[in-house]
Order: structure tokens, then C-alpha cells, then sequence
């Protein structure tokens, strides 16, 4: 997994996380990947050190993750403080959880079946195991935990 510093042609800047710069590529040609901000699909890469994830740097538990599968560009201005970025940050995910289509203990499935052509191209959310999400990574598929929803917290 990296995260890669991109633009689009507003100059907002953010981050993106992908299996690979192949995997940049290839869903930017698709314009797959948009601003956080203004939804522009004209985004380019900016000259960065990616971090990478490798499976030794992620952690494994027991407990059924709610994860979504999608790209997730993370938007932040440079002058915020950190509280607010954080702040964003948690109303963004939880903005795309309620925008995604919930396949429930499906989502590996339904995951693949995107990645590899097999369905329509969308955001979907639902639940699976550390297991699953491990191996949904491994075939370069990302998938991001999701925090609770407003009313869930209790």
C-alpha cells in the first residue's frame, strides 16, 4: 500500500492511498480518482517519499472490521489545527460511509468482483473479517476501516 501527495487542477492538495503507482495510473485514466474538495478528476501526483504499508506494519486482531473499498483521498488545508483536520477527517468517512451501498458480510465478495470487472464500479461498505481484509490488501485491493456512524456511538 502506498499514499501518494496529489493535486488536482485547483490546486487542492491531498492524499491518496493505492495498491501501487500502477494502480494510481490506471484509476486516474479511469477518473476513479477526484478531489476531495471540488470532485475535479484532473489530479496528478506530486513529488513525494510514499509511505508503505507491508503486511508486517499493519496490525491483525480478532474483531469483525466495517470496512469500505474505495480509494480515499484525505483532504487537509496546511493553517488548520490539528483537531480540525482530525474533525474533517471523521466527517468525510463517515459522510462516504453513509454515500456507500452496504453489502454487508458480502463485501470481500463484492470487492473482488468490482476490482476484477465483474460488477459496476462503486463505493460499497459492509463488514469483514481481519482475515479477509488481509487478503483483499494482498490482491491490492484497499479497503479502510470506518469509524461509527453518529448514531452508533454510544
Amino acid at each position: 500500500m502506498i499514499v501518494l501527495d496529489l493535486c488536482c487542477s485547483q490546486e487542492h492538495r491531498f492524499e491518496g492511498w493505492f495498491a501501487s503507482a500502477e494502480a494510481f495510473e490506471e484509476q486516474c485514466a479511469r477518473q476513479l480518482v477526484s478531489c476531495p474538495v471540488c470532485g475535479s478528476t484532473a489530479v496528478r501526483r506530486l513529488p513525494s517519499a510514499p509511505y508503505v504499508q507491508t503486511r508486517h506494519s499493519s496490525s491483525a486482531g480478532n474483531a469483525v472490521e466495517q470496512v469500505q473499498a474505495a480509494p480515499v483521498p484525505v483532504s487537509a488545508e496546511p493553517d488548520q489545527p490539528p483537531h480540525a483536520i482530525a474533525e474533517n477527517m471523521l466527517q468525510m468517512l463517515r459522510h462516504m460511509s453513509r454515500s456507500a451501498e452496504n453489502v454487508g458480510d458480502r463485501l470481500p465478495e463484492e470487492a473482488r468482483r468490482i476490482h476484477y470487472g465483474e460488477a459496476e464500479v462503486r463505493n460499497i461498505r459492509g463488514q469483514a473479517s481481519p482475515e479477509d481484509v488481509e487478503e483483499l490488501i494482498d490482491e491490492g485491493i484497499l479497503v479502510v476501516p470506518l469509524p461509527p456512524g453518529e448514531d452508533e456511538v454510544h
